[in-house]
C-alpha cells in the first residue's frame, strides 16, 4: 500500500526530427525555418499498479509514443493544420505529445489496466544540456 506521494513510473523513449520556425523576435535566427532533433521520453505515473503489476503496458506505451512522434517526424510543423497558430517551442511540443498520449490512454490503447495512471510527463531533449518537459493528468 502506498502512502502520501509514493508513485510508480514507467518511461518509454523515442525520437523525432522536425522542421519549424518560431514566431517572435526573442527567437532570433530560429524565426527562420530550421530543423530540430529531439529525444522524447514519456513517463506514466501511478500510485498503484494494476492487477498484473503494471503502470501501463510498456509495449503499448512505446507503440503509442512511436505513432505520435511518427505523425510529427520529418515534417515542417509550420504546415501542419493541427498546429496552426501554435508556436512550436520545445515546451509546446512536449505538451502536444503529452496531450496525444492522454487521448490514447483514455481510449484504452495503453492497456486495460492503465486507468489508474495519475500523470503523464513528456520530456523533449534538444541536446545533452537542454530539454523541456510538460506534465498533465490523463
Amino acid at each position: 500500500m502506498t502512502k502520501g506521494k509514493d508513485m510508480f513510473s514507467v518511461t518509454v523513449r523515442d525520437h523525432m526530427m522536425i522542421a519549424h520556425s518560431l514566431a517572435g523576435a526573442v527567437f532570433g535566427p530560429a524565426q527562420r525555418l530550421h530543423g530540430a532533433t529531439y529525444v522524447v521520453d514519456a513517463t506514466f505515473r501511478a500510485p498503484t499498479l494494476d492487477r498484473d503489476g503494471l503502470v501501463v503496458d510498456i509495449g503499448q506505451a512505446a507503440a503509442a509514443l512511436a505513432a505520435i512522434v511518427g505523425e510529427l517526424s520529418y515534417r515542417n510543423l509550420d504546415d501542419d493544420p493541427a498546429l496552426a497558430g501554435i508556436n512550436t517551442t520545445t515546451e509546446r511540443l512536449a505538451q502536444v505529445v503529452a496531450d496525444r498520449l492522454a487521448q490514447r490512454l483514455r481510449s484504452g490503447e495503453l492497456g486495460a489496466g492503465a486507468g489508474h495512471v495519475s500523470a503523464i510527463s513528456v520530456t523533449l531533449r534538444e541536446s545533452h544540456i537542454a530539454w523541456a518537459s510538460y506534465e498533465r493528468a490523463p
